[in-house]
C-alpha cells in the first residue's frame, strides 16, 4: 500500500499544496457573511429590496452577496452588509 503523501499534515498545507488555498478561504469567508446577512434578513423579517435600499446598494449586489457560490462582490458591499445587520466586518493581515 503506497503511503499518503499528506498523512499527518495539515488541511490548509494540503488546500496549499494544491494552490487552491486563498480561493478556500475566500468562499469561507463570503459563505459566513451570507449566511449571517440571510439570517438577519430571515429572523427581522426584512425584505430584500429593503435591506439593499438600506444598505445603500442594489438588489442584484445583494443577491451576489447571498449566493455563496458567487464570488464576485466587493469588499464596500460586503462592509455595507455588515454594518447592516449591526456588526463591523474586519479584516487583517495575519502571519
Amino acid at each position: 500500500m503506497e503511503k499518503s503523501k499528506h498523512l499527518g499534515s495539515s488541511f490548509d498545507s494540503f488546500l496549499e499544496s494544491e494552490g487552491i488555498l486563498e480561493e478556500v478561504e475566500a468562499v469561507a469567508i463570503k459563505r459566513v457573511l451570507a449566511a449571517e446577512v440571510s439570517q438577519y434578513l430571515d429572523l427581522n423579517q426584512v425584505k430584500k429590496t429593503v435591506f439593499a435600499r438600506r444598505i445603500n446598494t442594489s438588489r442584484s449586489q445583494l443577491d451576489r452577496l447571498l449566493d455563496s457560490e458567487n464570488p464576485s462582490v466587493t469588499l464596500q458591499t460586503m462592509v455595507k452588509a455588515a454594518r447592516g445587520i449591526g456588526k463591523k466586518l474586519e479584516l487583517k493581515l495575519a502571519s
